[in-house]
């Protein structure tokens, strides 16, 4: 598990957490202690200065500390809170008063390596967040007109770096948020979030080098919906434990749309800049002892580019691009589920771009379209995320899994005037690795469908594109491989593999 992750899953709440209608007569005392076991069961060591009075705790000089385990590369890192108040209501609620800004300093100090730290200011304006329910089933409601959080300072290894160097700037409007944690076994975590829009004003750059790279960009009606269960007491550095112990999120992100604007600079390997606008996109991504689901799709999408290597600008555009993948991620005896989708729907050229390689127009410029969707079954016979296995699993260099079954969806290929489909399905024999060269022996067949092959094979030839010769040679494959279908210049082709090994292609072996 990453750096990011494990610091992003502890210092989230602290940033914007969030509630309904109140409950019971709650304390500040026992918010102030739900925020700290949160903290502690994240991996952090907590220290602060308290202050209790009447209906009140004061929290100043909140330190948060996580030591890194040598296998991620170890040192330490630490942010410091400035100030924090849990203020009685009088009406069952807590309110939380976070500073209009802060300073949030950080310092990564790894055993070998940089040392780094970072100064970020958070400001909110028009805030306020409250927490009601009663201990072990907390709500938070967090609202604000604004929150801004701009990088102040970099210093690595004692030398500052200006916001010249490295300047970082994130704006969200109109915030509203709700989480609900409730305790038992697990601390099990809802939350629901909205956002009216976001702004960003990224760049960094290396007068030595001269590189640069600057990116400033929004996104409009962003929705966040998660849950997660998380271990009270767990290794959070060792990933595979958390899972082991019930560790499970799940989130889907949406927008309404955005763009951005690009600009970069790499000394003498050019330079260049580019746009982008999309009319929405979604992410969904859960993790779990299920696996890693991560889906994510953008519609809409228009993309410009102009290069300095290239003379002429560039410019595509696409009604959705997607990619989803499915990934099973702990040792099981039982075949676990697996799945990969890549999708690129009426995918567009600009005419300058498809004059480069056909200037005279000869081939179709319709949009173009590629689906690929698969899913199967497998095995994962070592737990990749322990590192002691890992280890030992580099050293053997052992097969980490064996595939079991694979289906092929949907395939789907339509461009230039010609369009390939296809499905099927297969099993696997890991028992026989030796009729298929090291690899277990397939059982299936996969059904293809081809329109418009001879067709694209002849304005290629007629373009000069294509010698007649491997014209000649790809004719010959297809009428090995394929037979005539219904309609014209269609082909159809089934390639079996049967129980012996043998493939063929609509009944007759090939190999």
């Amino acid at each position: 598990m990453s750096r990011i992750s494990k610091l992003f899953s502890g210092t989230a709440i602290l940033a914007c957490l969030p509630a309904t209608a109140a409950l019971a007569d709650l304390t500040a005392a026992e918010v102030w202690s739900d925020w700290q076991a949160y903290m502690e069961s994240s991996g952090y060591t907590v220290t602060s200065s308290e202050a209790t009075e009447a209906g009140s705790v004061s929290v100043s000089d909140m330190a948060l500390k996580m030591e890194f385990d040598d296998d991620t590369g170890g040192g330490a890192f630490e942010m410091v809170l400035e100030t924090i108040n849990f203020v009685e209501q009088g009406d069952g609620s807590v309110a939380i008063e976070l500073p209009a800004s802060t300073m949030m300093n950080m310092a990564f100090q790894p055993e070998t390596g940089e040392n780094v730290s970072l100064a970020i200011n958070f400001e909110q304006t028009a805030h306020n967040m409250v927490a009601t329910g009663e201990p072990n089933d907390l709500t938070y409601t967090y609202a604000a007109e604004a929150a801004r959080m701009a990088l102040q300072s970099v210093t690595i290894d004692g030398v500052s770096l200006g916001p010249d160097v490295a300047k970082v700037d994130i704006t969200m409007n109109d915030l509203s948020q709700v989480t609900r944690m409730t305790l038992g076994e697990l601390r099990n975590v809802a939350q629901d979030m909205t956002v009216a829009s976001v702004d960003y004003d990224v760049a960094f750059s290396d007068p030595q080098n001269d590189e640069s790279f600057k990116v400033t960009g929004n996104m409009q009606d962003l929705k966040l919906d998660g849950t997660g269960d998380l271990p009270t007491d767990t290794d959070v550095q060792d990933f595979n434990a958390m899972l082991d112990d019930g560790f499970k999120a799940a989130g889907s992100f949406t927008t309404a749309g955005g763009g951005y604007d690009m600009s970069f600079s790499s000394g003498s390997d050019g330079s260049g800049t580019a746009n982008a606008t999309s009319t929405g996109a979604a992410f969904d991504v859960s993790l779990g002892p299920d696996g890693l689901l991560y889906d994510i799709a953008q519609t809409g999408v228009s993309m410009n580019m102009l290069l300095t290597e290239l003379p002429l600008p560039l410019s595509f555009s696409a009604e959705q691009i997607g990619t989803r993948f499915l990934v099973p991620l702990q040792k099981s005896n039982e075949e676990q589920d697996f799945g990969l989708a890549v999708t690129l729907n009426d995918f567009a050229m600009s005419d300058v771009i498809w004059s480069l390689f056909d200037p005279t127009g000869q081939l179709p410029r319709d949009p173009a379209t590629l689906v690929v969707d698969l899913s199967g079954k497998a095995k994962v016979l070592f737990d990749f995320l322990d590192p002691d296995q890992a280890a030992v699993l580099e050293q053997a260099d052992a097969v980490p899994g064996e595939l079991n079954a694979l289906t092929i969806n949907k395939l789907e290929l339509d461009a230039v005037g010609a369009r390939l489909t296809g499905s099927g399905d297969f099993t696997f024999d890991n028992s026989d690795l030796t009729s298929f060269d090291g690899l277990p022996r397939p059982e299936g067949a996969v059904d293809l469908n081809l329109v418009g092959a001879n067709g694209l094979i002849e304005k290629l030839v007629g373009m000069g594109l294509l010698p007649e010769d491997q014209a000649m040679g790809a004719r010959m494959m297809m009428g090995l491989f394929a037979v005539p279908g219904e309609g014209e210049d269609t082909l159809d082709s089934k390639i079996e593999v049967n129980e012996q090994g043998h493939v063929l292609a609509n009944g007759q072996r090939i190999r």
